[in-house]
């Protein structure tokens, strides 16, 4: 197997100079690291065993050192290496996702700095939940917070009062849930403010107008009743802060709240219908029914702006409001890239028509591709600096999209998907961290009743501010330190995704080719050019006709490309996974193109097409040190397979009933 011939000379210069990075970044598909890391294993172990040591060295062992040879030593240590023996075997069944015969999920090896990091810190076991149980982790977990603002364009001044807030999550999920709390909470106070008859403030002249302030006027409206409110006698301070507190949608709940302002309805969520089903976890769990989330179309599997437009005008005639938008940055399925700045622009139309909405990215994919974007000084490179690095990628509508970030107001980031970390760390940013107030909880037995006096202090009291309570110190000390070995700019951080967006480029041009060449016995489509470093395949056997013979192809297909703890690993060549495709999702003129393309009937609603979805996140697709590419072996084993595949149909529909 060869390297694309197809690269042009800048591209491969890149790739050269990324590799010898990149060479130290994993453990490696072959375990090639195995000795950089058990050396910090070893060394970290040991350093933290000499902490322990140090911390009151007057206090006697606790654990005799005979007790090594008593028998009920002896026989624990034997339980626990068999238990840990047994799982070590069983985990030998885990899916590869180290090697660069893995192209399936959004999943891949991890990077040595963090995985260094989270296993350097697990021991002492800090919580993050407030400075009292992680002195040192909190703050690396809001540094974390400022480091993605940057990434992404937001302020990430801490002395600036408009910097930007972020934290980490268990996932995408919970970031996407949080993106709805704060929303919630941000639009419904300046109607708490009206109910609670505040006096002295500048307060919009009615319900509808105070629940459609845009955000900075709503933070300005908050900073104005704490001025307002530090000013009043203690007396006073506390009457009217049990008022407003009394008036806001977090003690009143949905159904009083908006059953006392009858010129408010329970708002809707818009998010286009590519959007990870989080967003529907997310509208029941805050109450507001999956009836409130409500699907944009897509254009080539990318929110349609024009349809977006036309939602929004509805919205505004019957007076609906609008909670928030979502806009996908590398959707799960098809790694497409919504038009972020058509969103802000629909929005500013919306503005003028009275109706406003927060708009949140989910970028729980796509958010590290930023990196791409951005120089060592946090300004944005111009899109003909990024193409210079690739054959198509980003296209106009992609380098917009990214340069549009800076303009929205909150972003979910899954370090744990392109940041090549360990499960479970998700993140969840925020433009202007001042919002974050309106959800803070007190808890006495764990946070300090004292004011805080700057950024970090605020925030080392986390807990307050976040859906969960406990949570991970090491996860932070693994993103943090991954971050600052490797910057969040093109040339350090960027050589990652760098390196998959120059796999996807040859996947693409790889597939266009397996097309010609199985013409004649294969329908083979890339249903949507790739935004990012996801590529979607879709086949059909030429002559079939039949949704549901093309769906058990695919299934059948699928099954020589999916995990089996049944079946050594080994007896696998290639690993991958699949999506679907339905009318209903791609609109009448979509679903004509890709079923005819593919020879097949146009499916009605709700009938789906399978397809396959290759996630091209490992490094080290085009092996150039061996002048390997793995993804011409996939298109060998695909040629292989399809072609058996298709004599096994043949011969069992021959086959007599």
């Amino acid at each position: 197997m060869h390297l694309q011939a197809s690269m042009n000379l800048a591209q491969t210069l890149v790739a050269g100079n990324d590799r010898h990075t990149l060479a130290a970044c994993f453990l490696g598909p072959y375990g090639e690291n195995d000795a950089l890391l058990e050396r910090l294993v070893v060394e970290f172990l040991r350093d933290h065993v000499y902490w322990r040591r140090n911390f009151h060295p007057e206090d006697p062992p606790a654990i005799p050192t005979a007790a090594a040879q008593h028998p009920d030593y002896l026989a624990f240590e034997a339980r626990m290496r068999r238990e840990l023996h047994q799982l070590s075997a069983a985990l030998k069944k885990s899916v590869p996702f180290h090697s660069p015969r893995y192209i399936g999920h959004m999943a891949s090896d991890l990077l040595l700095p963090g995985l260094a990091a989270q296993m350097l810190t697990l021991p002492y076991n800090p919580n993050n939940v407030s400075e009292d149980a992680a002195p040192v982790t909190v703050d690396l977990e809001v540094q974390v917070g400022l480091q993605l603002a940057r990434m992404l364009g937001y302020p990430h001044d801490p002395a600036q009062p408009a910097c930007a807030f972020g934290h980490l999550t268990s996932g995408g999920t919970l970031a996407n849930y949080q993106a709805l709390r704060l929303a919630l909470s941000l639009k419904a106070f300046p109607v708490a403010l009206r109910a609670a008859r505040v006096p002295d403030l500048e307060l919009p002249p009615d319900d509808w107008s105070a629940f459609n302030l845009r955000a900075d006027e709503a933070i300005g409206l908050l900073e104005s009743w704490q001025r307002w409110l530090a000013a009043q006698s203690t007396t006073q301070r506390a009457r009217w802060n049990g008022a407003v507190e009394a008036q806001r949608i977090e003690q009143r709940g949905l159904t009083d709240f908006f059953a006392t302002h009858p010129d408010l309805r329970v708002p809707c969520v818009l998010a286009p219908a590519t959007a990870h089903y989080s967003w529907s976890k997310g509208v029941k769990l805050l109450g507001l029914g999956r009836d409130q989330l409500l699907a944009v179309p897509t254009r080539g599997m990318r929110l349609d702006v024009d349809a977006f437009d036309a939602i929004l005008e509805a919205c505004a005639r019957r007076r609906e409001p609008v909670l928030l938008a979502v806009a996908v940055l590398g959707s799960t399925e098809y790694g497409t890239v919504d038009p972020i700045d058509g969103v802000l622009l629909a929005r500013e139309r919306s503005r003028a028509r009275g109706l406003d909405f927060a708009v949140h990215v989910d970028a729980a994919w796509g958010g590290y591709l930023a990196t791409l974007f951005r120089n060592a000084d946090g300004s944005l490179r111009q899109r003909g600096e990024v193409t210079a690095e690739f054959a198509r990628f980003p296209t106009p509508a992609v380098h917009a999209a990214i340069a549009a970030l800076a303009g929205t107001d909150s972003v979910t980031i899954d370090p744990h998907k392109l940041g090549y970390l360990p499960y479970g760390a998700g993140a969840f940013v925020c433009r202007d961290h001042r919002a974050m107030a309106l959800l803070a909880e007190r808890a006495d037995y764990v946070f300090h009743a004292q004011t805080p006096i700057d950024f970090l202090a605020r925030y080392r009291s986390l807990g307050q501010f976040i859906p969960e309570g406990s949570k991970s110190g090491a996860a932070a000390a693994a993103v943090y330190v991954t971050h600052k070995v490797l910057p969040l700019h093109h040339a350090e951080f960027g050589r990652l995704p760098r390196a998959t967006i120059l796999s996807a480029e040859a996947f693409y041009a790889r597939a266009l080719g397996f097309a010609q060449e199985q013409a004649g016995r294969l329908h083979v489509l890339v249903p949507f050019a790739p935004d990012s470093n996801l590529v979607c395949l879709a086949l059909n056997l030429q002559g079939n006709r039949s949704l549901v013979r093309a769906n058990a192809f695919m299934r059948r297909l699928h099954d020589t490309l999916r995990a089996d703890a049944r079946q050594p690993l080994q007896t696998k060549e290639f690993f991958g996974s699949v999506t679907t495709l339905s009318r209903d999702l791609l609109g009448d003129d979509e679903a004509v193109r890709i079923f005819g393309a593919l020879g097949l009937d146009a499916g009605g609603a709700g009938e789906s097409l399978m397809i396959l979805r290759h996630t091209l996140m490992n490094p080290y697709l085009l092996d150039r040190e061996n002048g390997i590419s793995y993804i011409d072996g996939y298109f060998e084993f695909l040629a292989r397979c399809t072609a058996a595949l298709a004599v096994e149909m043949r011969v069992a529909q021959q086959a007599p009933a």
